[in-house]
């Protein structure tokens, strides 16, 4: 016998090593200290958004501060929800990068340019962003509520959610690392006083413009205003988002140490991403609020999750309750979002690898030595890393028509849309007709978890309170 005895690693549903899984909670120092954590990676969000839209919409640093307020109110508003109604996931809703493609080209058309004022420039702009979230907003929540979403998530595997997972980490990953990379390279030391004094935090005009109190309320750029172009391009951007935060939710089940989430619990956490329901029809809370984007579910808070070891549901209650408190006292608020980028790049590029890595877990529950399965992890991987970067560097495309455009470069420069389609259809269709291929995709490791009375651990995790269940079926 062999000086070592060697042990298979056995499959393993939920990720041992979790602290404090959603249903329990940790003393309320320590929630309170995580809460806070969550806020800040929240705000880093917020303000990369807003920076990289409000200056494209002629909005000075006075509307930056009032869109990164609001970003921060509606964020806090939309993650109670989920926590509640939602998932029940410790997840962070948080502005989407997705939605700055239409918004970016609504700021820069024809009709925003004949403006010569900037302040009306950002005000109309605002508007029609809004006009356009408000619309497509309906599509978003008919998916969820609907059960169109949840249809989709029956027929997940692990040969979906691997690729979707990996690639859901890369979205935005090389501009965070242009920024480590200019902050290394750049040295002040050897600059002026002057260059050195631009350079300090509290001279970045935020502090300044932000006021003490203020409270976010609907509408306050004015009525908004609707254009089928844009509305089509957003429509685009709801479906992205909704991929996005599919992945974001898987990966938040499994460092949150709860069982595999159910497709039903997927389809109504899609419909509660973002939602105002006024006389009983639901609409986007940020297209009422104008945030300039929309809402969704947090990878770098997923990221959190794991590096602490927390999957708390209360935690991320409490950061929501820190999230309102800086969105109304706006002066604290702009000094947290005064952080230099560099540094929340830094803390991203750790979170990253751990949503990346609670998507490699998956694999245990797939066949590796299958020739069908290399196929298929290697192709939608591959596609979901290059296409993105051919629109990234080459798009948008050309075609004579800037809504149609919009629509495929929404959906094209998406890492991990375009990877779980090409999973998604992959596993659907190579070989399925051959017995000994279709236990490959590792679905039946989740056969027990499509209903809410087949293990009594996925009512604790999921089931709504108030016994709100009856509404939302999970067949």
């Amino acid at each position: 016998m062999d000086e070592f005895e060697f042990e298979l690693h056995r499959v393993k549903q939920q990720l041992p090593s979790v602290q404090y899984c959603v249903a329990s909670s940790p003393s309320w120092p320590e929630g309170i200290r995580v809460g806070f954590l969550h806020c800040l990676v929240a705000l880093g969000t917020n303000v990369m958004a807003s920076s990289t839209l409000v200056p494209l919409m002629g909005g000075d640093n006075e509307e930056k501060a009032q869109v990164i307020e609001t970003l921060l109110f509606v964020a806090a508003i939309n993650t109670l929800p989920q926590t509640w109604f939602g998932t029940r996931l410790p997840v962070v809703m948080v502005a989407s990068y997705t939605f700055l493609i239409p918004a970016v080209s609504v700021a820069v058309s024809k009709r925003m340019s004949v403006l010569q004022d900037p302040h009306q420039k950002f005000i109309h702009s605002m508007r029609a962003i809004q006009g356009a979230l408000i619309t497509a907003s309906v599509f978003q929540i008919s998916i969820g509520f609907f059960g169109f979403w949840r249809l989709f998530a029956r027929c997940l595997g692990p040969f979906s959610v691997v690729p979707l997972m990996v690639d859901c980490a890369e979205i935005g990953l090389p501009a965070f690392l242009i920024l480590v990379i200019v902050s290394q390279l750049v040295h002040t030391k050897k600059r002026s006083s002057i260059t050195q004094s631009s350079c300090r935090t509290d001279r970045s005009g935020l502090i300044s413009a932000a006021p003490w109190i203020r409270v976010p309320y609907p509408f306050q750029w004015g009525p908004p205003s609707f254009s089928a172009g844009d509305i089509f391009a957003t429509v685009a951007a709801s479906l992205v988002a909704i991929v996005e935060s599919t992945g974001t939710f898987i990966a938040a089940w499994r460092l949150s140490k709860a069982t595999p989430i159910l497709p039903s619990v997927l389809g109504r956490g899609v419909g509660w991403l973002s939602i105002l329901t006024i006389s009983g029809h639901s609409y986007s809370l940020d297209g009422f609020f104008g945030t300039g984007t929309e809402s969704t579910a947090s990878v770098e808070n997923a990221g959190l999750l794991g590096l602490k070891r927390i999957g708390s549901r209360r935690v991320i209650q409490i950061s929501a309750g820190f999230m309102l408190f800086f969105s109304i006292i706006g002066k604290f608020g702009a000094f947290l979002a005064s952080i230099p980028l560099s540094i929340v790049a830094a803390i991203y590029c750790v979170l990253f690898a751990f949503v990346a890595f609670s998507g490699l877990g998956y694999l245990q529950f797939c066949n590796l030595n299958s020739y069908r399965s290399m196929f298929i992890l290697g192709v939608s991987l591959g596609f979901g890393l290059s296409v993105p970067k051919y629109f990234n560097e080459h798009g948008p495309v050309h075609t004579g028509s800037t809504w149609f455009n919009n629509i495929v470069q929404a959906i094209f420069s998406s890492p991990a849309t375009v990877a779980i389609i090409d999973a998604y259809i992959l596993d659907l269709t190579v070989s399925r007709g051959e017995r000994s291929t279709r236990r490959d995709g590792g679905r039946h490791w989740w056969e027990k978890f499509r209903t809410f009375n087949q293990d009594i651990r996925t009512e604790d995790f999921f089931s709504l309170p108030l016994n709100f269940n009856r509404f939302f079926p999970s067949h």
